[in-house]
């Protein structure tokens, strides 16, 4: 807007003109209060000169002015008002500034001035000023006047672009905060995460990405899209992402979450219906991916729900992007969502994305797609995940995006053979001793003797609670990393259910126990049955994983 209005008046209004802006209005915020003081910071935005006046020592674009003090000149700026100055002389001695500042304010061939303040909706945003050398006669009251009048529209956009600059700003911190932070390391993988909005002023949306651990070492990848741009798509991203990260913690398959998470969008619509909720229908038609990573067995197991797949680059291959089953997008309802497993090396690199990412006006999705498979390929392993995500950028988006994106790059690790110990038992109550037994051998080898109580008491009620009420066979695994994991496996899926045992029961305590000794605990269904877990701290350098 303002080289717009320095290419106006030149050359036909003047053979100089400026527009200085207060530095907050760069950035959205209000200017501060303006006085005579001249205590206020202004940074030159735009300029445009005629060959008849001298402006090499005059402040260059972007540059802040010095300050002015106390002068005639100041005052009618601060309160809206214009100032004539028809001979240069008498601006040259009236204007204070600092000795040997002239020069940046007094344009060398110029003989009058005007000077305009940008004032719209009661702030004064900055100013503008226009110099004519003896080329074009002095300025006088009608000039001023029209200068004034043509400065007042354009003070309109400047503010209205001001206006803009905050709510964007604001938009975009408020997705930002949203997201996890871009880079997190895992046992099981180190993530990096990247937003970019779009460009051309279509501002952010509702793109996401996420990476939440899970019990037993594992990590959940999940990446979504919400339709439409702005704080209403803003809000349904948070909703979702909230939604995701609580069925998380459930500890559900992808296919299963997807559901509830369907569920729940049809629900958010449904506000929408009655008028109660604008994000409501930004979630219809939303699309997410969700992938968990087991870096004990090395497999990732993953559903999508209406979303492109993640591109999987192993140590010593190509790119390709995983073969899923895909499912319909959130809100459609009746529709099952099916589960992709697939194996993982260890050093492997996965990409989730959203369609901002593939998508562009002109091109076709394939083509977007192997434009990532091809700045995959050309990705140098050695390079850090965040140096990548950049490079991805570089290479696949446009300059200016239509859509906003979300990239996920995530980087797998795997547990030495060396930190996990499994059996199987059958269902029989006289084994419970043995499997004590095993799992303190299994401790003396690893120099956990400390943890060998509480890690005896937490097997033998889980054991022999299987055995009792779900039969065999019952597994038993070890997990050592950063802290010591126990799990029990069993055939049943009856739920386990904490509860205070009363003075007079003769039971009922040994998982209450359980969960008092364990630092975390908890239950996940299998295909098979289900698995209880427990944690405890590993402290001293044993905790880092390192083989004793």
């Amino acid at each position: 807007m303002a080289e717009t209005l320095v290419d106006l008046l030149v050359p036909d209004f003047a053979d100089l003109a400026t527009v200085d802006l207060a530095e907050p209005v760069l950035v959205g915020d209000e200017p501060p209060h303006f006085d005579a003081s001249g205590d206020v910071r202004l940074r030159r935005t735009a300029a445009a000169q005629s060959p008849e006046v001298s402006a090499e020592d005059l402040l260059a674009v972007g540059e802040v002015l010095p300050p002015v003090a106390d002068s005639a000149l100041m005052r009618p700026l601060m309160e809206g008002r214009p100032v004539l100055v028809s001979d240069i002389s008498v601006l040259r001695t009236t204007l204070a500034v600092e000795p040997g500042s002239l020069a940046l304010f007094v344009p060398g061939g110029a003989h009058s001035s005007v000077a305009v303040p940008l004032y719209a909706r009661g702030l004064v945003l900055g100013c503008v000023t226009v110099w004519r050398s003896e080329s074009l006669p002095a300025f006088g009251e009608e000039d001023a006047a029209l200068l004034q009048d043509v400065v007042s529209r354009a003070a309109l956009g400047v503010d209205n672009a001001r206006r803009y600059t905050k709510e964007h700003r604001s938009a975009v911190a408020l997705q930002r905060s949203l997201l996890p932070r871009s880079a997190l390391d895992f046992a099981a993988a180190e993530t990096v995460g990247a937003y970019q909005p779009a460009g051309g002023g279509v501002g952010v949306g509702g793109d996401w990405f996420d990476a939440i651990p899970l019990p037993s070492l594992r990590v959940a990848f999940v990446v979504g899209d919400v339709v439409g741009h702005g704080l209403d798509a803003t809000a349904a991203m948070a909703r979702l992402r909230t939604a995701v990260q609580t069925l998380a913690d459930l500890d559900l398959d992808p296919g299963e979450l997807l559901t509830h998470l369907d569920d729940l969008v049809l629900g958010l619509s449904g506000e929408h219906a009655v008028g109660e909720s604008r994000s409501g229908l930004a979630v219809l038609g939303a699309t997410c991916l969700y992938a968990v990573y087991d870096p004990v067995t090395g497999r990732c197991t993953a559903a999508t729900a209406g979303h492109p797949p993640p591109a999987l680059l192993t140590p010593d291959g190509e790119p390709v992007f995983v073969d899923m089953v895909p499912g319909p997008p959130l809100g459609v309802g009746g529709m099952p969502f099916e589960l992709t497993e697939f194996d993982v090396e260890p050093g492997s690199m996965l990409a989730f994305f959203t369609d901002g990412l593939v998508e562009s006006r002109g091109d076709d999705i394939e083509q977007g797609m192997e434009r990532l498979r091809s700045s995959l390929a050309d990705a140098d392993p050695s390079r850090g995940l965040g140096e990548m995500c950049q490079s991805i950028f570089d290479d696949v988006l446009p300059q200016e995006p239509t859509d906003d994106v979300a990239l996920l790059l995530a980087r797998t690790q795997a547990l030495s053979a060396d930190h996990v110990a499994e059996w199987q038992l059958e269902a029989d109550l006289s084994l419970v001793a043995h499997a004590r037994e095993l799992v303190m051998g299994r401790l003396s080898d690893w120099q956990l003797d400390e943890l060998g109580f509480v890690t005896e008491l937490v097997v033998s009620e889980l054991v022999t609670n299987a055995i009792r009420y779900a039969g065999g066979p019952v597994g038993l695994r070890l997990i050592r990393d950063r802290q010591l994991i126990c799990e029990v496996s069993d055939p049943s899926s009856t739920q386990p259910r904490l509860r205070r045992a009363r003075e007079t029961d003769e039971g009922g305590r040994g998982l209450f126990l359980v969960a008092q000794l364990s630092d975390r605990w908890g239950c996940r269904f299998t295909r098979t049955g289900k698995t209880i877990w427990t944690e405890q701290a590993i402290d001293g350098p044993l905790a880092q994983g390192s083989t004793p």
